[in-house]
């Protein structure tokens, strides 16, 4: 009775296994993808953050345009003075008595004008800003992609591990219906005399054993449900098999090229360099004359009660300045030194950057490399432990096996399983941690009819707000005789490897 409880109740434990992971529709990697693309927060933060970033141009650009503001104001006056009389003594005291009384005026009046300023010439300060701009939109632009690469790999490690353990938790319930049945037929035998009590025994705690497995496999697997949804937006419902990813190079060099192109970090670190030696140059710029336009016009009043006087007391001005800075206190020399070193930093980014390129191509080529090895020995782990399990419990049955031996068998088989599923799911991920590192795990190249997210859209839509006919004609000239955009120098105190500045190192495993 005992024995039929134990099998009842491991009966109940499959029944309650499977009904927990009973799902109510079928869900596919590229639906995953579209959900993440479209409410993962971390890509919708960064996206935020590069429209915040596409009004730096708007701001820099505003430099070109005039500057137009009104002005008016009242002012109210009043002066009071005194005023001495003198009388002649009146108490015969000697001394002639003085009245003192005041008197005051007041005026008021009013003003009212426009002014307005435009740059015709700065040197290159505003123009220069504008590349600067430019070149941080465009970093940002890499740090979008890398920041959606990021969720897509995430996406896909998440999707990857649901599979996995979902297979791990169907060859774990496939074991305990065996060892159930294994229990039944121990029992049986053990009825009629053909083993003994310790056959029995060792059935049990097979059984036992296996429950265990069980319940770890479903923990196991809720905690991949729950990485799954916080980075994809819902929990899983029945995941299909991952589809095909785009093809990884065979070739070492081909992936490092690859990534040396694409590679959204090297990207953007290669675009901050570009705004860092922008900044040099309007540092350098600081130093030479600018010419600005002024105009004003406006009316006064004298007397509040009287404003028509604004129309009739009218004033307008124009002019242009011309400023040349002469001393600032070493004000620009520091700038420029300041401006110099940042600019070194940035290049010294972007060897860092190919640095870490070379390491993560490098690691994930290696792991593509072992992860097949590791599935194809796995493969053919369990043809070898199918074979021999089958070939074990038919020995069994005539005797020549224990049943402890039908008990390891049907562990190693079980075992090589689990593994060849681990291996399948590592060398999927490989391959997308290969692509990522190449730069080529986006996500239009993973779900061709995704919506795509493009930040260049709202570029092109404000980056010529407020834009007046001329702009185009200020910001050729402020060019004239601007100071040059040059290459950053190495920092003194960080050489740059020669070799590595000029191509990465191979050293990658296999290649």
């Amino acid at each position: 009775m005992l024995k039929r409880s134990r099998v009842l109740a491991s009966a109940a434990v499959v029944a309650l296994v499977t009904g927990l992971g009973a799902p109510a529709w079928a869900e596919t990697l590229q639906e995953a993808i579209a959900l993440a693309y479209q409410t993962n927060p971390s890509l919708l933060a960064q996206r935020a953050n590069q429209r915040a970033l596409d009004e730096t141009v708007v701001q820099a650009r505003s430099g070109l345009r005039p500057a137009l503001s009104a002005s008016a104001g009242v002012d109210y006056a009043r002066n009071d003075f005194p005023t001495v009389t003198q009388f002649v003594d009146t108490n015969n005291d000697g001394v002639p008595d003085t009245q003192v009384s005041s008197s005051s005026s007041e005026s008021d009046g009013a003003t009212v004008g426009v002014s307005l300023s435009q740059n015709i010439w700065t040197a290159g300060r505003t123009t220069l800003a504008i590349d600067q701009a430019r070149a941080g939109v465009m970093a940002g632009r890499e740090n979008l992609r890398e920041i959606e690469q990021s969720v897509m790999l995430s996406v896909i490690q998440a999707y990857v591990n649901v599979t996995r353990d979902m297979e791990i938790l169907r060859i774990r319930q496939e074991n305990l219906a065996v060892l159930q049945r294994q229990l039944e037929e121990t029992s049986a035998r053990f009825e009629v005399g053909e083993i003994t009590r310790t056959d029995v025994a060792q059935a049990e705690a097979s059984l036992a054993q296996s429950e265990a497995d069980l319940a770890n496999a479903q923990a196991q697997l809720s905690t991949t449900r729950a990485a799954y949804a916080a980075v994809v937006g819902q929990s899983p419902s029945d995941l299909e098999a991952a589809p095909v990813l785009p093809t990884v190079p065979n070739d070492f060099d081909a992936a490092m090229e690859v990534a040396l192109a694409r590679n959204p970090g090297v990207l953007s670190a290669t675009y901050s360099l570009q705004a860092a030696e922008a900044a040099v140059a309007a540092a350098r710029a600081e130093y030479l004359p600018s010419v600005r336009a002024t105009a004003s016009y406006g009316g006064t009043a004298n007397d509040l009660g009287n404003l028509s006087e604004l129309a009739d007391r009218r004033s307008f001005t124009a002019g242009a300045t011309l400023s040349v800075p002469l001393f600032t206190g070493g004000l620009n020399r520091s700038r420029v030194a300041q401006a110099l070193e940042r600019a070194n930093a940035a290049q010294i980014a972007v060897e860092g950057e190919r640095r870490t390129v070379l390491q993560n191509v490098s690691s994930a080529y290696a792991q593509v490399l072992s992860t097949r090895s590791n599935v194809a020995a796995g493969e053919e782990a369990v043809r070898a432990a199918s074979v021999a399990a089958e070939g074990v419990r038919q020995e069994a049955q005539v005797g020549l096996r224990t049943t402890l031996d039908v008990l390891n068998q049907e562990v190693t088989l079980r075992a090589s399983q689990t593994s060849l599923a681990a291996a399948r799911a590592a060398e999927y991920v490989a391959r997308a941690s290969l692509l990522s590192a190449m730069g080529q795990l986006e996500g239009p190249n993973l779900n061709a009819n995704l919506d795509v997210y493009d930040a260049k859209t709202n570029y092109d839509r404000v980056r010529n707000r407020g834009g007046l006919p001329w702009d185009g004609v200020i910001e050729a000239l402020d060019r004239v005789a601007s100071p040059p955009v040059v290459d950053a120098d190495d920092a003194r105190d960080a050489p740059i490897d020669a070799q590595l500045k000029g191509d990465v190192i191979r050293t990658a495993p296999g290649a």
